[in-house]
């Protein structure tokens, strides 16, 4: 793969920077619109807020549990290493490309502007759908804490056609909320992030703590694959791997936020890192948590209403509804984030001119600093996506699945340039941040390291996107829900060739 110059479709450098941040914005050919706010703890909010820990984790247990047992604990540290080996190549391209749009723009820049321009597209409509999946997640806790919230039937079970339908409702109420939040102002947005991911990681260690005091059996439990829908150990682990891979995503949201951090090139490296072995770690000792703690581990509840059921029976009403409060500030701060992340990606996409309405999605309100097309177009599409879910219960996994996966193959076209580079020996560690400080490097381990997470990325990519009947469409009926990560990936790239073949005939509206 060879490089074009960023001139051939970025704007001129803006004439006197103010400061040496804007300096480095102007390096790559780019004016600082978005304003630059952010500290380092609104950095780590920013990629912790995308994991959501209790958000993720409260989502996708019961269907870990369903398919794997409690087997399935042992997916969580293969794939937190496994994203690991991803984020810290992230890392690197942080450090030396601190722009917004943060997988469109590394990937351009290692390879080409066309394959660069297909990995951030399907990283944008990726992030749309984990939009989606998010603010589907309060259908899990909601109804737990009051039967009021039930607005929709009277079974609250996600996988219930009531479920499914009242989950699509509280959705859309609360992509409504955040997209206020995302064009109201930088600065509520980093204040309402920094306060929900606070309250987040208390409210997880306390579930931890509360968890593991109330155990019922011993860790050796997670040797058994009792219950497991899925036949065998390894067919267990690859689908209960689900649940982790879905957690463990958004790390690279710090990048995301480079254009509204100070000392980008020194914070986001630190902060992508943090975000993800904090949460993983959190993660993991939860799930452990919850499997110690649960009641029983055969009378169905754990497959259906996964930690819900265990908090409010183990830890007693009172204690288990707070915590569960505690959750839904966790999934609203976390669809607040994840909006947030593919605003950026559309903004610096449009930018460069590189989507349609370009000059609209690329224009920031002055007075707030932020992209206010971009928020209403993704949380728009966002509400558009949670009316499948009136189709069928099977659409809640499908859209959940397909995210993981957009995401997945989105990251690869960033580590597979990056490995192609480093073997060539074109990718330099050198270079000095903000402070005078070198560049997060991997130095020697660049290679190694590199050739894991993609080696990595592309296995779980193919694990998660496989079309197992008994997953994706277990009732039967619904051949497109377990086709459906797969021909949703193949539509986004048929209207992303369509888009382009249009391009060349006519100039950007």
């Amino acid at each position: 793969m060879t490089t074009t110059s960023p001139s051939d479709v970025r704007p001129d450098p803006p004439h006197s920077p103010s400061s040496p941040d804007d300096r480095s914005l102007a390096e790559f050919g780019y004016p600082q619109e978005l304003h630059r706010s952010l500290g380092r703890y609104a950095s780590f909010a920013a990629g912790f807020s995308f994991i959501s820990v209790l958000t993720t984790v409260f989502q996708f247990f019961a269907f870990g549990y369903a398919f794997g047992g409690p087997v399935f604990f042992w997916a969580w540290p293969v794939v937190l290493v496994g994203q690991l080996l991803v984020a810290a190549c992230f890392a690197e391209l942080a450090a030396r490309y601190p722009i917004s749009g943060a997988i469109y723009q590394w990937s351009s820049r290692l390879s080409t502007p066309v394959f660069g321009w297909f990995a951030g597209w399907i990283m944008v409509i990726g992030q749309v759908v984990v939009v989606a999946a998010a603010a589907l997640a309060l259908q899990m806790v909601l109804p737990a804490i009051w039967s009021g919230f039930q607005l929709v039937g009277t079974d609250p079970a996600p996988t219930s056609a009531d479920g499914a339908a009242n989950a699509a409702v509280l959705g859309v109420i609360l992509l409504v909320l955040t997209t206020v939040v995302n064009i109201l102002d930088n600065r509520v947005l980093s204040l309402v992030n920094r306060v929900g991911v606070t309250a987040e990681i208390i409210g997880a260690v306390l579930i931890i703590v509360l968890l593991l005091t109330h155990s019922e059996r011993t860790p050796s439990i997670t040797f058994h694959t009792t219950g497991a829908a899925q036949s065998g150990l390894f067919g267990a682990l690859l689908v209960g791997s689900f649940t982790a891979a879905y957690v463990m995503i958004g790390f690279d949201s710090a990048g995301e936020m480079s254009e509204e951090t100070r000392n980008p090139r020194r914070v986001a490296p630190r902060t992508i890192l943090t975000a993800l072995g904090s949460a993983g770690a959190l993660g993991g000792l939860i799930v452990l948590g919850g499997l110690l703690a649960a009641p029983s581990l055969t009378d169905g509840h754990l497959s259906v209403d996964g930690l819900s059921y265990v908090l409010t029976s183990s830890l007693g009403d009172g204690v288990g509804k707070a915590l569960l409060a505690d959750v839904v500030i966790a999934i609203t701060v976390a669809t607040l984030a994840i909006q947030t992340a593919a605003c950026r990606m559309l903004f610096s996409m449009a930018r460069d001119g590189q989507l349609p309405f370009a000059g609209r999605l690329a224009r920031v309100n002055p007075r707030t600093g932020m992209p206010t097309a971009p928020a209403l177009v993704v949380g728009i599409l966002a509400a558009a996506l949670l009316l499948l879910n009136f189709a069928s219960p099977e659409a809640f996994l499908a859209i959940g699945t397909t995210c993981i996966v957009m995401l997945y193959l989105a990251y690869a076209m960033v580590t597979g340039p990056l490995l192609i580079r480093r073997v060539r020996g074109e990718f330099t560690s050198s270079g000095t941040d903000e402070e005078g400080g070198r560049l997060f490097s991997l130095g020697r381990w660049g290679i190694p390291v590199n050739a894991l997470a993609l080696l990595y990325g592309l296995l779980m990519t193919v694990n998660l996107a496989w079309p197992r009947a008994e997953v994706y469409d277990p009732a039967g009926g619904h051949w497109y829900f377990q086709w459906f990560t797969v021909l949703f990936l193949a539509a986004t790239l048929v209207v992303g060739v369509a888009w382009r073949a249009m391009r060349r005939r006519a100039p950007v509206g």
